[in-house]
C-alpha cells in the first residue's frame, strides 16, 4: 500500500475509525496507528541494560527521525536535567505532578504538546480524566526518575545515530485502574460514543487500552514511533519499580467530570436511578395456566351470563309451556291463523278490524317509538288499519306517492336525475391526484408536522437518503451468513461505487450528477457513509470526506462492537434536502434518483449476484414513485372484480333460467345500466370535491367504485325481489308503488346509516382517510339518490320491456310465442303472485323451523356470545401500524430493502432533541441545564439523554447526544489550547494542521510559520467557572461553528453542527432553535415506531417541565406515526359515533371484526379504522331488512321471524351476501398487498360475519326477546291520517 500524505490525514479520528474497522484485514501496527491519536513519541539516552535510579534518564534528547518524519529518541542515560525558567513554566501548565529536573528538552516537550492536544479534546470534558492520561504521558516524556519505570529495549540505527526502537514501560496496575475508571464513560459528542472508541480502540480495561497506546505506528500514520511493552511488574534486583503517580477519580469534587461522563460524579448518585417502564401486563396464574387478566375477566363474565341465561332460558320455557297447557288459542285472530303481513296475498272475506301496531324501527340511531296509522292492503275505506311508526309512516306515505309517479313518468326520472349528476362530474375539470406521502397521511394540525416545520425552516431539512445493501448469503447448513468483509468483495464495492459516480441524469436540458445535489458538510466531497470513504482506489487509502463514521451506519449484521462479522455493506448517499418540496432542487435530486435506481436494477444488481451477494437499494422518492405504480399494477384484477360483480347482478336479478324465455326474463341490460349508475354516483362525487378544490387519492379510484358497487348492487337486487313479489294482474305503476312501500323504508336508512358511517371518518385526521370517507359518502349517497330514481325509472323500462316480450339487450326485438300465458301461469302462485323461489322457500320451510327450535337458540347464542367475548379479548391484541410493505405493490424491489433495513441495520433513525429560545446569556443558567461536561447541572438535559440511553429497551435512545454546546464550551477552554485560537489582531487562528498555518502541499507542518504567534482565546482567568460570558460566547460561537476539525482540534463545529444551531437573532443573547443529535435503537417493528415516538415525547415532556424550557423531539418518521399514540382512542370514539346508541348486533359484527383482525394480524391504522368504521354501515344493511320485515308482520314472534326470512332472508342472501362475496373474493388476487390485507381479508370476515349475525344471530334473538306484536284489535278512527296501499 503507498504510503499516503500527511495532508491526508488532518482529521485523525475519521482514520482511527475506519482503520479500527478493518482491524482484521491489515496489520495490527496499522490499526493502531490509525486509531490512536494520543500516542507519543518517547525520548531516551540511556543504552539497554543501563542505569536505573532516582534523578537519571533513560531517555534523553531526539538523535534522528523516521522517513514521515516523526522525531526518534536518544538511547542513552544520563542525570536528569535543571529546565530553564521558560520550560519550567511550560512544563508546569502541562504537567504539574513534574517539578524540579526533567528528563526532556524543549523539543521533546513540544513534540509531546503537538502530540497530546490531539487527544485533549475528548477528554477535556471530564478534568480527572484529562488529567490522569497527561500524566501517563508526561511521566514516559520527562519525569526526572524515568529510568526507575523506562527501560529501552531495543535500538536501531538512523544516519549512523542511534534512536529507540523498543522500551518497556512500567506502570502499576492501580495507576492503569485509576485512569480506566476516570475515563471509560466519557463521551466523544461529535459521534453520540466513548471517547475510549477513538483513543483506546474500544478497549474494555486498561490493559488493553495499554496494548493499544503501544503498538508501534507505521509510516505516515500517527502513533508512536517505536514499541512501547506496559509491564507491571519490574525485573528483580534491577533496582526500578514500576510508575505510580496518584490517580484522580472522575468522581472528584476539585476535578469534577458530568454526569454522563461519571456517573459517580458529585450529584449524580443522588439521582433517581434510571428505571424500567413496566413492560408486562396483568396476569393471573392458576396452576400451570397464566392468563391475561382481561382474558381472565371475561372468561368469568362469560360463565356467569351464559348460566344466568340457562336459568332463564329455562324458567321462561317453563311458564311458557304452562301458559300454553291452561290457554286456549286466542279467537281474536292473533294466532296467525288469518293473518298475513302487509306484503302478502290479499286474503278473501276478511272480517273489517283495525290492527294498532306500535312500530319500533332497528335503525342506527336506536328506537323510534312515535306511531302512524295506516290502512291495511286488504282493508276496504272502513277496514282494519295497522298503526307504524311516524317515520316509516311517513316514508310508506312518500314512496307510495312517489312510486305511482315515477313509474307513469320514467323518462322524466331518468333524464333530470342522469342530467344532475352529469353536471357534478363536470367537476372532474378540476381533478388532481396527491402522490407526496407527507400530504396523504400527516393531519394539517398535526403536532409532529408542525415540529418537523419548525426544524425544517429554523436549523435544517433531513437530507434525502440513497441507499445500498450489500449482504452475504446465508450458509443453508449452518444458517449464518458469512462475513462481508473480504477482498473481492471490497473490490466489487469499489466497482459500483465508480457506477454510481458516473450516474448522469437529464433535467431541463441539464446534466445532474452526485457531486452536484449531495451533501458536503465540509464544502468539499459528498458525505457518502460508506467503509470506502477513505479510499480512492483499492490500492490507495485516504480520507475524501473529512468526517469520524459511525460503524453501525456502514456495516451490518453483526452482534456487539464485532464488525468482523458483519454480513453487509451498508452505502449511504444523503443528498441535499429543500423546505419546498416541488422547487427545482428537489426535483433535480428526483432525475437523479430515478437515474439511481435504473442503475440499481440493470447493473449493480446483476454484479452483486455474479458475486453470490444480495443487493437492495432505495431512494427518497421510491415509494412516491411505486405508490403511483401500484394504482396500475392491480387495474385487471379489479376490473375483473366489477365484470364478476356485472355477470352475478345479471343473473340474480332475472328470473329462474328457462331456455324458452331467458332471452326476455334474463336482465342483462339491466344490471348494466346499474353498474353504470353506480360509476355515475362515483365520477359524480370525485367531480363534486374536485370542483371545491380536494385533491383525489389513487385508493380513491381503485376502491371506491368497487365498495359503491358492492352496496349498490343489494339495493338493486331488493328491489326487483319486491317488485317480482307483487301480483302480477296490478298494473306496472301498482307494482313499483307497492314495492317501494315494502323495501322503500329500509333501503333509506339502511343507506342513510352507511353515509352516516362514511361520513364519520372523515373525522379521522388522516387526509388519505378523511378525504376516502368524504368520497365515499356522497358516492354512496349519489348512488342510493340513482337507485331511487334512475333505477326504478330502468325498472319500469325493464319490467315493460319484459311484459310486451322484448329480447333483453335488443329491445327493439320482440318475440312472439304461443305459450305465453302457460309459461307466465307456470310461474304464478295462489292470488296471481309469484310464486316464492327456491332460496325463500328455504329460508321459510327449513332456516327458519330449525332457529326456531329452542335448543338451537341457546346453541346460537352460546355460540355467538362466545365468539363476541373471545373477540374482545384479541382485540386487545390488535397492535397500531401500517406496515410499509403492505402498501406497495409485492414484485416492488422496496420489499426486499425493507427486509434488509430490519435485518442488518445496528442503529436506529437519528434523533433530535429542540431546544427552543435557548438563553445563552451570562445571568441566565440555561447553558449548565443543557451541557452534560464538568460543571453542569447533574439533571441537565444532555445528562438526561444519556441515563435514557442506559435503559434502550424502554427509551428507545441508543446513545448519548452529539452536543454542540459541550463541544464548544470544550472549543473555547484553555485546555483545548490546540482550538480556540486567535491572531495578535484578534481574528481567528485555526489549528496549526490547517491552512493558513499548514500549505496542504507541504510535507510537514511545524510549530513556525505564519501561525507561530497565535494564542489561546481565552485564559482561566478570563472566563468565570469555565463558562464564557454573553460577549465571548456571542463572539467565538460563529467561530465554533466555522471551524473545521482536523488531527489538531477535532472539535471543530463546521459539518458536524452546521445545522444544529440558528444564528440569526442569536445577537440578543438567545438561540431561537438548537438541537442535539443522537440515535434510536433498531426499529424494527410498527410498534417499535411508535413506542420510541411516544417515549420520546414523554421524556422530552418531563426535561421541559423540569429545565422549564421548550424542549421537543424530532426525527424524519415521527409525523407518519402520530397517528398511531391516540390510534385507538380515535378507533372507538368514531366507532361509538357510528353506531350510535350501540345496537347488540351491529356491536357484535364489530367486536367479532376486530377480534378477525388480531387473528389475521391487522395492525390498526386509519386504513382499518376507516373499514371498522364502514362495516357499521355496510353491517345494517344485513340487519335492517330483516329486522324491518319483523316489525311489519303480523303474529307472535315466531311467526314474525319466519315470515321475516321468508321474504327478506332470500334477499339478504343473493342480494346482500353472495354479491359483496363475489367482489371481494376476486380481489385475493391482488397483487398489492394492502388490497389483500385491508379489502379481501377484512371485507371477507365482514361479509362473512353480517351474513352469520344478520340470518342466523338476528333472527334468534328476535324470535326471543323481539318486542311482542304490536298490533290489536280497534275501532277505526276516522280522524287519524290515512296512506292507501292501493295504487
Amino acid at each position: 500500500m503507498a504510503p499516503p500524505r500527511s495532508s491526508e490525514f488532518r482529521l485523525l479520528v475519521a482514520v482511527f475509525l475506519f482503520l479500527f474497522l478493518f482491524q482484521v484485514m491489515f496489520l495490527p501496527s496499522l490499526i493502531a496507528a490509525d486509531r490512536s491519536n494520543a500516542r507519543l513519541l518517547a525520548t531516551s539516552n540511556g543504552t539497554i541494560g543501563g542505569r536505573h535510579s532516582e534523578e537519571y534518564c533513560a531517555m534523553y534528547d531526539i538523535c534522528g527521525a523516521r522517513e514521515d518524519g516523526k522525531v526518534l529518541n536518544c538511547p542513552y542515560g544520563s542525570p536528569s536535567v535543571k529546565p530553564d525558567d521558560l520550560l519550567s513554566q511550560k512544563i508546569q501548565s502541562l504537567c504539574p505532578t513534574i517539578t524540579g529536573n526533567v528528563c526532556c528538552t524543549e523539543r521533546q516537550f513540544d513534540t509531546l504538546r503537538s502530540q497530546v492536544q490531539q487527544a485533549i479534546p475528548f477528554l477535556v470534558g471530564c478534568p480527572a480524566c484529562l488529567r490522569n492520561f497527561l500524566n501517563l504521558f508526561c511521566e514516559l516524556t520527562c519525569s526526572p526518575h524515568q529510568s526507575l519505570f523506562i527501560n529501552v529495549t531495543a535500538v536501531s540505527k538512523v544516519k549512523n545515530n542511534l534512536t529507540v526502537d523498543g522500551i518497556d514501560f512500567f506502570i502499576a496496575d492501580a495507576f492503569g485502574e485509576g485512569l480506566y475508571d476516570s475515563c471509560k464513560d466519557v463521551k466523544f459528542g461529535t459521534m453520540n460514543t466513548r471517547a475510549l472508541d477513538f483513543i483506546g480502540a474500544g478497549a474494555h480495561n486498561f490493559e488493553e487500552w495499554y496494548a493499544f497506546i503501544g503498538r508501534r505506528a507505521p509510516q505516515n500514520t500517527p502513533g508512536s514511533p517505536y514499541a512501547i511493552g506496559v509491564r507491571s511488574t519490574t525485573p528483580d534486583s534491577s533496582g526500578m519499580r514500576p510508575m505510580n503517580v496518584t490517580t484522580f477519580s472522575c468522581a472528584d469534587t476539585s476535578l469534577g467530570c458530568s454526569c454522563g461522563d461519571c456517573p459517580l460524579s458529585n450529584g449524580c448518585t443522588n439521582a433517581a436511578p434510571p428505571t424500567e417502564h413496566e413492560g408486562g401486563s396483568c396476569s393471573v396464574k392458576i396452576g400451570s395456566l397464566k392468563a391475561k387478566c382481561v382474558d381472565f375477566a371475561l372468561t368469568i363474565l362469560y360463565v356467569v351470563s351464559l348460566s344466568t341465561f340457562l336459568g332463564w332460558g329455562f324458567i321462561h320455557r317453563k311458564r311458557e309451556r304452562n301458559q300454553t297447557s291452561r290457554m286456549r288459542p286466542s279467537s281474536n285472530g292473533m294466532d296467525g291463523s288469518d293473518i298475513h303481513p302487509v306484503a302478502t296475498q290479499k286474503a278473501e272475506n276478511h272480517p273489517v278490524q283495525i290492527w294498532l301496531c306500535w312500530q319500533i324501527y332497528f335503525s342506527k340511531f336506536g328506537y323510534v317509538i312515535l306511531s302512524y296509522y295506516y290502512q291495511a292492503p286488504d282493508a276496504s275505506p272502513n277496514g282494519r288499519r295497522v298503526q307504524l311508526s311516524i317515520v316509516q309512516g311517513y316514508l310508506a306515505k312518500f314512496y307510495r306517492i312517489y312510486g305511482t309517479w315515477v313509474a307513469r313518468n320514467p323518462v322524466l326520472v331518468l333524464i333530470v336525475s342522469v342530467a344532475a349528476v352529469l353536471l357534478l362530474c363536470l367537476g372532474l375539470i378540476r381533478f388532481k391526484v396527491e402522490t407526496r406521502p407527507e400530504k396523504l397521511w400527516v393531519g394539517p394540525g398535526s403536532k409532529a408536522a408542525e415540529e418537523k416545520r419548525f426544524f425544517d425552516s429554523h436549523l435544517q431539512p433531513f437530507y434525502r437518503i440513497e441507499q445500498l445493501i450489500i449482504a452475504t448469503v446465508p450458509d443453508s447448513r449452518e444458517g449464518k451468513a458469512p462475513s462481508i468483509l473480504t477482498e473481492n468483495n471490497i473490490k466489487l464495492l469499489f466497482d459500483m461505487q465508480k457506477k454510481v459516480d458516473g450516474i448522469r441524469s437529464n433535467y431541463s436540458g441539464a446534466i445532474v450528477s452526485l457531486t452536484d445535489i449531495c451533501l458536503k458538510p465540509l464544502g468539499e466531497d459528498c458525505a457518502t457513509q460508506s467503509i470506502l470513504q477513505h479510499y480512492t482506489s483499492a490500492d490507495n487509502c485516504r480520507s475524501a470526506f473529512k468526517a469520524p463514521l459511525e460503524p453501525s451506519t456502514a456495516l451490518g449484521g453483526f452482534s456487539g462492537n464485532n464488525y468482523s462479522e458483519a454480513s453487509a455493506f451498508i452505502i449511504t448517499y444523503p443528498v441535499n434536502n429543500v423546505v419546498e418540496k416541488e422547487g427545482n432542487e428537489t426535483e433535480r435530486a428526483v432525475a437523479w434518483e430515478k437515474a439511481f435506481i435504473d442503475l440499481a436494477k440493470n447493473e449493480l444488481l446483476p454484479m452483486a449476484q455474479s458475486q453470490s451477494l444480495t443487493l437492495s437499494f432505495s431512494s427518497e422518492s421510491s415509494i412516491e414513485e411505486e405508490l403511483k405504480r401500484e394504482s396500475t399494477a392491480d387495474a385487471i384484477t379489479i376490473v375483473i372484480s366489477y365484470l364478476v360483480m356485472f355477470a352475478y347482478i345479471s343473473l340474480t336479478l332475472g328470473d329462474t333460467p328457462r331456455l324458452s324465455t331467458f332471452y326476455v326474463s334474463s336482465k342483462v341490460l339491466l344490471g348494466l345500466t346499474g353498474v353504470v349508475l353506480v360509476m355515475l354516483s362515483v365520477l359524480g362525487s370525485v367531480g363534486f370535491f374536485s370542483a371545491i378544490g380536494v385533491k383525489s387519492t389513487l385508493i380513491i379510484m381503485e376502491v371506491i367504485p368497487f365498495l359503491v358497487l358492492a352496496v349498490g348492487v343489494d339495493n338493486m337486487c331488493i328491489l326487483v325481489h319486491a317488485v317480482k313479489r307483487q301480483p302480477l294482474e296490478l298494473p306496472i305503476e301498482g307494482r313499483v308503488s307497492n314495492a317501494l312501500v315494502e323495501v322503500g323504508p329500509s333501503i333509506t336508512l339502511a343507506s342513510l346509516s352507511e353515509v352516516l358511517a362514511f361520513a364519520v371518518g372523515s373525522f379521522i385526521p388522516m387526509p388519505a382517510c378523511r378525504v376516502f370517507s368524504m368520497f365515499a359518502a356522497l358516492a354512496v349517497l349519489l348512488d342510493f339518490l340513482l337507485q331511487v330514481t334512475a333505477f326504478v325509472a330502468l325498472i319500469v323500462f325493464d319490467f315493460l320491456r319484459a311484459e310486451d316480450r322484448r329480447v333483453d339487450c335488443f329491445p327493439c326485438l320482440k318475440i312472439s310465442s304461443p305459450n305465453t300465458d302457460s309459461d307466465k301461469g307456470t310461474s304464478l302462485g295462489i292470488g296471481g303472485v309469484r310464486r316464492p323461489g327456491l332460496l325463500a322457500r328455504y329460508m321459510k320451510e327449513v332456516h327458519a323451523p330449525i332457529l326456531g327450535i329452542w335448543v338451537v337458540k341457546i346453541v346460537v347464542i352460546a355460540i355467538f356470545a362466545a365468539i363476541t367475548v373471545a373477540s374482545i379479548a384479541l382485540a386487545t391484541r390488535v397492535e397500531p401500524g401500517l406496515e410499509q410493505q403492505i402498501v406497495l405493490p409485492r414484485d416492488s424491489y422496496l420489499q426486499g430493502y425493507f427486509k434488509n433495513v430490519s435485518e442488518y441495520l445496528r442503529i436506529g433513525p437519528p434523533l433530535y432533541f429542540v431546544v427552543k429560545n435557548y438563553n445563552y446569556s451570562s445571568e441566565s443558567n440555561q447553558t449548565n441545564q443543557l451541557c452534560s461536561i464538568s460543571q453542569c447541572d447533574s439533571n441537565s438535559l444532555l445528562n438526561e439523554i444519556a441515563r435514557e440511553s442506559l435503559r434502550p429497551e424502554s427509551s428507545h435512545i441508543a446513545k448519548p447526544a452529539a452536543s454542540w454546546l459541550d463541544d464548544f464550551l470544550v472549543w473555547v477552554s484553555p485546555e483545548a489550547f490546540g482550538c480556540c485560537r486567535k491572531f495578535t489582531n484578534a481574528t481567528y487562528c485555526p489549528p496549526d494542521d490547517q491552512p493558513p498555518c499548514c500549505s496542504s502541499g507541504s510535507g510537514s507542518c511545524g510549530l513556525g510559520g505564519l501561525c507561530k504567534d497565535c494564542t489561546t482565546c481565552f485564559r482561566h482567568a478570563d472566563l468565570n467557572n469555565d463558562r464564557p460570558s454573553t460577549m465571548q460566547f456571542k463572539e467565538k460561537l460563529p467561530w465554533f461553528l466555522s471551524a473545521l476539525p482536523s488531527a489538531d482540534c477535532a472539535k471543530g463545529g463546521h459539518g458536524a453542527y452546521t445545522g444544529s444551531v440558528e444564528l440569526q437573532g442569536y445577537e440578543n443573547g438567545v438561540i431561537q432553535a438548537s438541537s442535539f443529535r443522537t440515535y434510536h435503537t433498531p426499529l424494527n417493528k410498527q410498534r417499535d415506531f411508535v413506542d420510541s415516538l411516544r417515549a420520546a415525547r414523554e421524556f422530552s415532556s418531563r426535561v421541559s417541565k423540569s429545565l422549564k424550557m421548550e424542549i421537543f423531539p424530532y426525527s424524519v418518521f415521527y409525523m407518519f406515526f402520530e397517528q398511531y399514540l391516540d390510534i385507538w382512542r380515535t378507533a372507538l370514539i368514531n366507532l361509538a359515533i357510528a353506531i350510535g346508541i350501540i345496537m347488540l348486533v351491529l356491536a357484535m359484527i364489530v367486536i367479532d371484526l376486530l377480534g378477525v383482525m388480531a387473528i389475521l394480524d391487522i395492525q390498526l391504522n386509519a386504513v382499518s379504522v376507516v373499514n371498522l368504521v364502514m362495516s357499521v354501515g355496510i353491517a345494517v344493511e344485513f340487519c335492517v331488512h330483516i329486522t324491518h320485515a319483523f316489525t311489519v308482520s303480523i303474529g307472535d314472534r315466531e311467526q314474525r321471524v319466519k315470515e321475516a326470512l321468508g321474504t327478506m332472508g332470500a334477499s339478504v342472501f343473493s342480494g346482500i351476501t353472495l354479491t359483496k362475496l363475489v367482489g371481494v373474493i376476486v380481489l385475493c388476487f391482488s397483487r398489492t398487498e394492502v388490497f389483500v390485507v385491508y379489502y379481501f381479508q377484512m371485507y371477507l370476515a365482514l361479509v362473512l360475519l353480517g351474513f352469520l349475525h344478520g340470518l342466523v344471530f338476528l333472527p334468534v334473538v328476535l324470535s326471543i326477546f323481539g318486542p311482542p306484536s304490536r298490533c290489536k284489535l280497534v275501532e277505526k278512527q276516522e280522524d287519524r291520517p290515512s296512506v292507501s296501499l292501493r295504487p
